[in-house]
């Protein structure tokens, strides 16, 4: 990844806290290449997937076509997670949105 890289922008790698990318060789390679590592918190595996999952949903039902540049791609991002949020419908939340089951604790 990091020889087919692009981009002299900052990069962020995301990871789950696998031995592998916790290992101090790891973390130095990041160290080297000016890399920002993010991780999810704790230890909690379910966490990743759910991260992982939102992602599947972005690209797979959402961000249908490839952007022109970085600016038209943080607006297609931020118009994808507004519908996320504000309009699909959720199975697991009974066909409700993120946002309005969020109210629904806030007025508790």
């Amino acid at each position: 990844a990091l020889r087919g890289r692009r981009s002299k922008g900052p990069l962020i790698h995301h990871s789950d806290r696998g031995i592998q990318y916790c290992s101090n060789y790891y973390q130095d390679i990041h160290r080297r290449h000016g890399l920002t590592c993010s991780m999810t918190d704790g230890y909690d595996c379910y966490q990743n997937a759910l991260a992982e999952r939102v992602n599947g949903i972005l690209k797979g039902e959402l961000l249908l076509s490839r952007s022109a540049d970085l600016k038209q791609a943080r607006k297609m991002v931020a118009q994808s997670v507004q519908i996320y949020n504000q309009e699909r419908p959720h199975t697991a939340l009974k066909y409700k949105t993120p946002d309005a089951v969020h109210q629904a604790f806030l007025w508790q």
